[in-house]
């Protein structure tokens, strides 16, 4: 799953990165986004090849939701069941977004605890995970609209601390994923393979990023390898 990631990047990323121009846009970077927040996601227009860029809530809550709240459970959405499950895959026929990102945190089990790593490309660039989007109006009629982050099996570098991992999309793949005129299922579904382990590293972090309040550079520094304690010898070995 992916419940926890950063953007430590400023607005100048979204145009670089995504097309877009975030002229009348606020952001300052983030380093410990949580579900349940407001976060930039990126969208192409409905009627013109142009991208669009707006704040939503992280966890999806479909259109026919009885309550808000349902969002919580809905952050992620795994590739291989998008299509078929009734929350998500009319969003994925017309409604697929970008979500950037420079990084996301996994935990470890390591003994009885558990430590938290960061994992990003290589080359420590900004990307996209592939996002779904719904907008829900609560009982005042008042639109709010949110998304999930695709999902699917690790790759060898995310495998060591997780057997799942966001669907991180190639660049090349961005149009065609914007596209809200393209619902063909099997290119679609091609789109959400593990990106390639060869482009990605990770690294262990400080368990300040544990906690929500937390939220600044802190949490995506490195700190030492952890070391693990053996269940037979009750020796420590790295």
């Amino acid at each position: 799953m992916c419940g926890r990631y950063r953007l430590g990047r400023g607005k100048a990323a979204f145009e670089k990165v995504f097309g877009v121009r975030p002229d009348d846009y606020e952001w300052s970077p983030r380093f410990n986004i949580a579900p349940t927040q407001l976060v930039p996601v990126i969208r192409q227009h409905p009627a013109e090849p142009k991208r669009l860029l707006a704040n939503m809530r992280w966890g999806l809550v479909p259109y026919w939701a009885t309550d808000v709240t349902i969002g919580a459970k809905m952050i992620n959405a795994r590739a291989e069941e998008v299509a078929t499950k009734p929350a998500f895959r009319e969003s994925l026929k017309r409604r697929r977004c970008l979500v950037p990102a420079d990084g996301f945190y996994e935990w470890k089990k390591i003994g009885k605890g558990k430590q938290p790593y960061c994992i990003q490309l290589a080359d420590d660039s900004v990307f996209a995970f592939a996002g779904i989007w719904d907008r829900w109006k609560d009982p005042a009629g008042k639109p709010v609209e949110s998304f999930s982050i695709l999902t699917t099996e690790a790759n060898a570098v995310t495998a060591e601390v997780h057997d799942r991992m966001p669907v991180i999309l190639a660049e090349e793949h961005f149009d065609l994923w914007l596209d809200p005129g393209f619902a063909k299922s099997e290119t679609v579904a091609e789109m959400l393979r593990p990106y390639d382990a060869a482009l990605m590293r990770k690294y262990p972090v400080s368990e300040r990023v544990n906690s929500t309040v937390n939220d600044d550079e802190r949490c995506a520094e490195p700190v030492g390898e952890p070391r693990e304690e053996s269940a037979t010898t009750g020796f420590l070995f790295e």
